[in-house]
């Protein structure tokens, strides 16, 4: 990797980095919004909204606006997610806060920070214990598409867990890492933040476009 692009790169980052309480601020005024819709949302910087030019053009707050759109109903959006969370963050920060609420719609993706370090039998343990302790029907999104073969190997791995425990508790599995992959990585590229890990608004479009198709059927139980 050339010096002066990682350098960037790294700058870029540390730009990020300051976006963070900034982000996390947001989300918690929205927590005292109240609505007639509970969407909570579990998960890592991507539901954060890191990289998107404001909070509600991540992930969360496009399915939260989709919500409301279709159903023509206030939405409360709880989110639990923590910039940096991995896979055992989520079970001891955010699921005990989980279960003290009555969610209509609980959104998961978390798991792409334990790929640095991806050791197989913690992952399977702690994604079991998440998975498991989850309202019934929770829509689980798997690993996104890290693009590049030696995060591919481990994505591929990690999904095929997520997978398997996910199915046997339930839940409505949300295909991130099959809509992430098919944009091919000359397109990924422009769907990402100066840091080239985090979406952009146009990724966080993608993201939430691999939602949509569950997340429709899951309110149109509300009605």
């Amino acid at each position: 990797m050339p010096r002066a692009f990682e350098r960037r790169r790294r700058a870029n980052a540390v730009v990020l980095n300051d976006t963070l309480p900034v982000n996390s601020q947001w989300w918690r005024e929205q927590i005292a919004l109240t609505g007639e819709i509970v969407y909570a949302a579990i998960g890592d910087s991507a539901a954060q909204g890191i990289g998107a030019s404001e909070p509600g053009r991540s992930y969360v707050g496009l399915l939260a606006e989709h919500i409301r759109e279709e159903t023509k109903r206030t939405v409360h959006v709880i989110n639990l997610s923590i910039s940096g969370a991995r896979v055992a963050d989520a079970v001891d920060l955010q699921l005990p806060k989980l279960k003290k609420l009555s969610p209509h719609v609980v959104t998961v993706s978390v798991g792409a920070n334990d790929m640095a370090a991806f050791e197989p039998a913690r992952f399977e343990r702690d994604v079991r214990t998440l998975l498991s302790a989850l309202p019934p029907r929770s829509l689980v999104a798997d690993v996104p598409s890290f693009h590049f073969p030696d995060g591919e190997r481990k994505v591929r791995a990690a999904n095929r867990i997520l997978h398997r425990i996910a199915i046997a508790n339930g839940h409505v599995l949300v295909p991130l890492y099959r809509t992430t992959r098919r944009q091919g990585l000359p397109r990924a590229l422009t769907q990402v933040a100066g840091d080239f890990f985090h979406p952009n608004d146009r990724g966080y479009r993608v993201w939430a476009s691999a939602f949509l198709p569950v997340l429709d059927r899951a309110i149109a139980k509300l009605s």
